[in-house]
């Protein structure tokens, strides 16, 4: 598979930079540029007749769109992208949808560096239709403000989201550094709440590390956020200085990670796995790839990976691949629950277009798509617990946070057992 073409984020937006988070796409030369509008509806109609995963459409007659698309004339380019726009509202998917020159552009915005917003990763609810928060981005305006995954937006300052599309929303949201945006949330059993957020620059870290000692044990910590671009490698170095420095186990932390790049989620993967699958996909005409382990693993230290609700695409393959092979034990809370794979196409004026290709599946042939990975310790986060770390960030990852603390006592027994061969092997060595 394309590496830069192919994502599987949770995510219709990060606000205010990245709409597909992690992808990195050259854009068309100008030179390309076609002025007739009616071009780029083609192109668009063009590429969704080709690689949309369903091939009824969701029972849209795709041709008769074509016609209807076609026979109009389009006065300018803002014309033409309405009527794209409301052509693939028929397709009943959130996640294929039409990004102009500006939002195209954002959305190439290298993960690693510094983004522009107030720090939310949103999606879209498939049965409701209604705009919801996937994740914080750890440190931003929301998280520390206390917006939290699966929170409604239902307000953007004093305009309704009732109807309004991804886009839409973050084209409302974003702004210049310093300015303010106020979002009113709908939280379930709590109500409406009312954020006064102030835009600023966010500098996303996709992984970051350090050694913990619990009871005595070196284990490794390893926070990862997003699956970009650069993900897989900051992992592999992560791995490697902690093998080198002892550790006897090792924690993922994969909270609140809104997915990102397919291959990026296989790379992490293969770091753990020995042997076994990672993940297929199935497109229109059957299985499209496989992703297997490749006997590159790192390391086989016992593993313990955290999950929650705000865990979504990317981060499911990862922990899916992890639990089917019994590689790691899993523990939080059931993960967002998205299965679908999009491919990302610039068009020839500058804008963009991300079309679903694909459904995927873990290594047991599992479709968690709007059910989630259910983890095998279920440790589920009090009010009480959440508002204790959100307000000193310096407990999350101790043993004060309760899903770490499960993950510390799930890895003792195997730490001990790996122990007590590694002195069986020493003695018998020596007889």
């Amino acid at each position: 598979m394309r590496k830069r073409g192919f994502v599987v984020s949770a995510t219709a937006a990060v606000v205010t930079a990245v709409s597909l988070v992690g992808v990195q796409l050259s854009m068309p030369g100008w030179a390309g540029f076609r002025s007739d509008p009616k071009e780029v509806v083609d192109e668009v109609w063009q590429i969704v007749n080709r690689e949309f995963v369903d091939p009824s459409f969701n029972a849209l007659d795709w041709e008769a769109v074509r016609l209807d698309l076609l026979s109009r004339e389009y006065a300018t380019r803002e014309d033409a992208y309405a009527a794209i726009r409301e052509a693939l509202k028929g397709l009943n998917d959130p996640y294929t949808r039409f990004l102009d020159p500006d939002q195209f552009a954002s959305m190439q915005i290298d993960t690693s560096g510094e983004l522009t917003g107030v720090g939310i990763t949103l999606g879209m609810d498939q049965e409701t239709n209604e705009l919801v928060v996937v994740s914080p981005i750890e440190g931003s305006p929301a998280d520390r403000a206390g917006i939290k995954s699966k929170d409604v937006i239902v307000r953007i300052d004093d305009q309704s989201t009732e109807g309004m599309d991804t886009n839409a929303a973050v084209s409302l949201i974003r702004g210049e550094p310093g300015s303010r945006v106020r979002l009113t949330i709908r939280r379930e059993g709590e109500g409406l709440k009312v954020f006064d957020l102030v835009r600023e620059k966010i500098e996303l870290a996709t992984v970051r590390y350090e050694i913990h000692e619990e009871n005595g044990l070196p284990i490794g910590y390893i926070r990862l956020t997003q699956f970009s671009g650069n993900a897989a490698e900051k992992m592999r170095q992560a791995i490697r200085d902690m093998e080198k420095q002892g550790v006897v186990a090792y924690v993922l932390d994969l909270r609140a990670n809104p997915g990102g790049l397919l291959y990026s989620s296989a790379e992490i993967a293969r770091m753990w796995i020995e042997r076994g699958g990672i993940v297929s996909t199935v497109n229109r005409q059957g299985e499209q790839d496989r992703f297997n382990a490749n006997n590159t693993a790192l390391t086989d230290k016992p593993l313990a990976v955290l999950v929650d609700g705000g865990s979504a695409s990317a981060s499911e393959i990862l922990s899916g691949a992890l639990q089917d092979n019994r590689r790691a034990v899993i523990i939080g809370t059931p993960t967002f629950g998205k299965g679908l794979v999009q491919s990302v196409h610039p068009l020839s004026d500058g804008s963009g277009l991300a079309v679903t290709i694909a459904r995927y599946r873990t290594p047991n042939g599992t479709d968690i798509d709007h059910k989630g990975i259910t983890p095998d310790i279920l440790v589920e986060l009090s009010e009480e617990d959440l508002n204790r770390l959100s307000q000193n960030r310096e407990l999350v990852a101790t043993l004060a946070d309760p899903q770490y603390a499960a993950a510390i006592e799930a890895l003792r027994p195997q730490i001990l057992a790996r122990q007590q061969q590694a002195k069986e092997t020493v003695r018998s060595s020596s007889l």
